[in-house]
């Protein structure tokens, strides 16, 4: 593992948001249930759509990755091995999408992967393929991995708890339409991260495939049709709020170009935090600016959008009084505990933060007055802990920088190319 060294500086330029990672996942497993030959344009080639597109080809489908493009065909031969293991590396959209490709047709399939996955919560999804027929069994209580599920799976009415994470119905919503007959999902008491669950909706509908919303219960009917051989990926705003959130740490002004605001992303909720800072938010339908400095605290509620945490917890923490961000409870059983890695992020910058059960509130200095970080074994502290030193008062080592590489692999070199000094220490 190496470290990187950020200089304090100000970023100043225009960039292409790197693809959709959320959006690569969700056109991966649209492409397998096509049954035809799917293309995937400008998808995002890290290690988290890596493990899905291994993944798909160990449960017997054809992925050719190119550049500029992958490639999904459907199965042509049987699975080859009696039960074969898929190898989700640190990736639970990987074990959360491909859990129900896996259990459509008879056969057993085991899924690994990087011990923090084993702790991430699963539960919710593994009820709902049992009420539907598939046979679930994990390593202990309290641990998901390794999992081995056995199909097959059949329609039919399941409640789907989705309080933790939107993926459990976004992951069945995807898969169930191949089914025949009718489908209920029921959602439970909340439904948090509503827009990732919105984009998933929205693939399917690009698709040809008809689902209908009728409050939290959410219904299909197939056998469906996938139509359509093509997807084109929209930039990534949860890539490019760093890249906001650093204009407006530095009094700098970024443009990110390539995105396409028409279809929904949760971390555009971003802009409206660094507008209430008092950053100038220019917005277009295939770009957005933004120009800082800022200086007023803010106050913001993530339930939609939990990955901002570290991001805003970091910006936070550069802005004289007290900003409080509501409603991320959940991003507790994310990579890492999200909150309390945020809390100890905020506090090596020197500010001073306070975390009850609903809300985390920093109060801020205009000055980071840095101290050691603590290591960050996630990549978005790693690449919110970037924005914050690019504030501080002097340069500030960071790592492990690898760690980048799962959602956003150009994340360095997109910094350095729009000013910020950088220097890897191995």
């Amino acid at each position: 593992m190496s470290e990187r060294r950020v200089d304090p500086g100000v970023l100043v330029g225009v960039v292409r948001a790197p693809p959709s990672k959320s959006y690569t996942h969700r056109a991966l497993i649209v492409g397998a249930h096509s049954g035809r030959r799917f293309r995937i344009e400008r998808p995002l080639d890290s290690d988290d759509t890596r493990a899905t597109a291994a993944g798909l080809r160990m449960l017997g489908y054809s992925v050719r990755t190119s550049r500029e493009r992958w490639t999904v065909g459907p199965i042509r031969n049987p699975r080859t091995r009696r039960r074969p293991t898929v190898d989700c590396r640190e990736s639970g959209s990987t074990l959360r999408f491909l859990a129900p490709v896996a259990v459509l047709e008879g056969g057993a399939v085991r899924f690994d992967g990087h011990p923090s996955l084993a702790r991430r919560p699963m539960e919710g999804l593994l009820r709902a393929l049992g009420r539907l027929g598939a046979r679930v069994s994990t390593a202990s209580r309290g641990r998901t991995l390794p999992l081995d599920v056995a199909g097959p799976i059949h329609a039919g009415s399941t409640l789907v708890e989705s309080h933790r994470s939107s993926q459990y119905l976004s992951a069945l919503l995807l898969t169930l339409p191949r089914l025949p007959g009718g489908t209920e999902l029921r959602a439970g008491s909340a439904i948090v991260s509503r827009p990732y669950l919105d984009a998933t909706l929205r693939l399917l509908e690009q698709h040809g495939v008809h689902w209908r919303e009728e409050g939290r219960v959410f219904s299909v009917h197939g056998p469906a049709q996938y139509a359509g051989d093509t997807f084109h990926v929209p930039g990534d705003l949860s890539s490019a709020s760093y890249l906001w959130a650093g204009a407006a740490v530095t009094g700098g002004r970024v443009r990110t170009v390539g995105i396409d605001l028409r279809w929904p992303q949760a971390d555009e909720r971003c802009l409206d935090a660094l507008e209430q800072a008092g950053a100038r938010v220019r917005r277009a339908r295939q770009w957005v600016e933004v120009c800082g400095p800022i200086s007023s605290p803010f106050s913001i509620d993530l339930t939609d959008a939990p990955d901002l945490l570290p991001l805003l917890a970091v910006v936070a923490s550069g802005i004289p009084g007290k900003s409080r961000i509501l409603g991320a409870e959940h991003s507790s059983w994310k990579e890492s505990n999200r909150r309390r890695m945020s809390e100890r992020l905020v506090r090596g910058f020197g500010a001073v933060a306070r975390l009850t059960r609903r809300r985390f509130e920093v109060q801020g200095s205009a000055r980071r007055k840095f101290r050691t970080l603590p290591p960050l074994p996630d990549h978005r502290l790693v690449m919110a802990a970037a924005i914050g030193a690019l504030g501080a008062e002097r340069p500030t080592w960071i790592g492990p920088a690898e760690a980048v590489r799962k959602s956003f692999p150009e994340f360095w070199s997109t910094l350095e190319s729009l000013g910020a000094g950088t220097r890897v220490r191995a």
